[in-house]
């Protein structure tokens, strides 16, 4: 069990600044131009990888109108699987040119491989990395086939159970990964916030002691933030140039100015977490002057008494602080004081 992965340059850990994934799917709508577009995006709003999938129709599943492969409700309804993966796949030919592509745009290019033959076509590739997809987390021959590459995995959690997560776990660290990731995923598409259980995100951190991440397919990047809060180092989130497009990831995907915005945000909200708490919480020094403190309001003689007629709690901070305000009324003052000068114990005659 490792504690961190690395992708290329960038180390993954428990505290780790958050590891973006931009997810294209099936967003490319079939056309490797609009693919290129969608590296661009996320290149520009930040991410640091995106993410491709690799099957076919046939290597994902057959073509079949029984009742079993029948999508019968969401975004899909009414298509069997077959036809699904037909229009969503990424075709095998284009991936060397967005690997090559990605890598002159400086952001970290692998896949998701659905079956043997896509794990040894990406790794000719040099795949940095792999993710395994939530679905296929139960494919425990797929995860040990991944794992003896060496290289390390993100592993999509979806449906499954903590028993179901372990077996996955012990694949991939008994087949050779260089180390694992999980991602907490809830496989609706949208998503909705009240489903996305985000406590679970502690809970993995907890039994597994491995980074922890979410594949988000809610929209907006509030989830995005609240798991960074919860300690998520890793965000997968879809992308696509623009929803009206269609396609079949399309609507539950970030245009690419609402993906620059979740960059921003995560990163934001592990900036505010990254510094632990101080012995004096909420009081930065610089601003401490503006404070209240104990000033004199009307001048006062030497050997004159303190009262509430010529000493106040006032802003700025310059003076004694305000909770001894009981303890210097009716002392004497040691000098004159004027008006408009703070308050110091070396003042008073205790």
């Amino acid at each position: 069990m490792k504690d961190n992965i690395i992708i290329e340059d960038f180390r993954i850990g428990l505290h780790t600044k958050p590891y973006i994934v931009a997810e294209l799917s099936g967003n490319h709508n079939g056309d490797i131009n609009r693919a290129i577009k969608l590296i661009d995006a996320a290149s520009e709003a930040g991410a640091n990888a995106v993410k491709l999938q690799t099957y076919t129709a046939d290597t994902i599943t057959i073509k079949s109108d029984r009742p079993e492969f029948m999508i019968k409700n969401g975004l899909w309804a009414g298509k069997n699987l077959y036809e699904l993966y037909s229009e969503a796949n990424t075709p095998w030919e284009w991936h060397e040119s967005l690997f090559k592509y990605a890598a002159k745009k400086n952001i970290h290019c692998f896949s998701s491989p659905f079956d043997d033959s896509a794990v040894d076509f990406l790794n000719q590739l040099s795949s940095p990395a792999f993710k395994i997809a939530s679905f296929e987390l139960v494919d425990l021959p797929l995860i040990r086939k991944v794992a003896s590459t060496g290289k390390p995995l993100i592993m999509s959690t979806g449906v499954a159970d903590f028993n179901e997560i372990r077996d996955a776990c012990d694949a991939a660290r008994a087949s050779g990964a260089n180390g694992y990731s999980l991602l907490h995923c809830i496989s609706q598409y949208p998503a909705q916030p009240i489903d996305m259980r985000l406590k679970t995100i502690g809970e993995l951190k907890k039994k597994f002691k491995v980074p922890i991440g979410l594949s988000d397919h809610t929209l907006g990047s509030t989830m995005a933030v609240a798991s960074i809060a919860l300690g998520a180092t890793i965000i997968e989130k879809h992308i696509t140039l623009k929803r009206s497009d269609g396609g079949p990831d399309a609507e539950f995907s970030s245009e690419p100015n609402e993906f620059k915005q979740l960059v921003q945000d995560c990163n934001n909200a592990y900036a505010a977490l990254s510094k632990g708490c101080d012995e004096s919480p909420g009081v930065e020094k610089t601003n401490a002057s503006f404070r209240r403190s104990l000033f004199v309001i009307k001048d006062i003689k030497a050997g004159e008494v303190l009262n509430k007629k010529n000493i106040k709690s006032i802003r700025p901070g310059m003076g004694i602080p305000p909770r001894y305000f009981n303890d210097v009324i009716g002392k004497t003052a040691k000098i004159n004081l004027r008006k408009g000068e703070p308050l110091s114990w070396e003042k008073i005659r205790m």
